[in-house]
């Protein structure tokens, strides 16, 4: 017996996005809360640049931080920041092992490349760790073949990534089209094309936010 869907949520979000991983593990162990009520959703990813301007091969991280935060020791305190709220999601953050802030539109390709695979939320999440706690510079299309490999993409779909056009114009379009329609902070959290929030709240929080959305879209449907 199959359980029933009760809805698709996409999550908006970049790969080097800190508080997208720390999101992605709230939204985990929400969906995990929901799914023991009996309320089954699926989930896909959406790209969204935060650098979408950065040369491809990205740049170094400390120069690029401390001009975007004022001074390196600043950036440094963010950096801090964003470990205390990692290590309390179960997550380890190794910004000593960053050495640069990367281009994701790479990234992106793969993420939607994995998506007829089924592929999307492992190899997201391997993206994720090998980044933020393996310092890979993940702008280069090697690094990701490697991670997307050891997440199970088919060799098939690897050579298509490889090949180097591959989505591309279809990541491009889809970030273009959400900042059009005025999204400006990642991660969002879409549940059947309706925003819901932004930001990396607390699992038990992002549970009561799904469930309630999905009893009003579901009163909506039937009124």
């Amino acid at each position: 017996m199959t359980n029933a869907i009760a809805g698709h949520i996409d999550i908006v979000s970049d790969a080097i996005c800190p508080w997208c991983w720390i999101g992605k593990r709230h939204a985990d162990t929400a969906l995990a809360m929901l799914a023991e009520e009996g309320l089954h959703f699926t989930r896909g990813w959406r790209p969204y640049q935060l650098n979408p301007d950065l040369p491809p091969e990205g740049v170094a991280r400390d120069a690029y931080r401390a001009a975007k935060f004022g001074s390196l020791e600043r950036s440094r305190q963010r950096d801090a920041e964003v470990a205390a709220a990692g290590k309390a999601a179960g997550l380890s953050f190794r910004h000593d092992l960053m050495q640069r802030t990367p281009n994701t539109l790479e990234a992106h390709r793969l993420v939607r490349l994995a998506t007829p695979a089924g592929l999307q939320d492992a190899v997201v999440e391997a993206i994720f760790r090998a980044y933020f706690q393996e310092g890979v510079d993940v702008a280069r299309p090697e690094a990701l073949a490697a991670i997307g490999r050891a997440a199970g993409l088919p060799e098939p779909v690897i050579a298509e990534f490889e090949a180097g056009d591959a989505a591309r114009k279809e990541v491009q379009a889809e970030d273009a089209a959400l900042r059009g329609a005025g999204l400006s902070g990642v991660p969002s959290f879409v549940m059947d094309r309706h925003l819901l929030f932004s930001g990396a709240m607390p699992a038990e929080r992002m549970a009561a936010a799904f469930r309630h959305a999905h009893q009003v879209l579901t009163e909506r449907a039937a009124g």
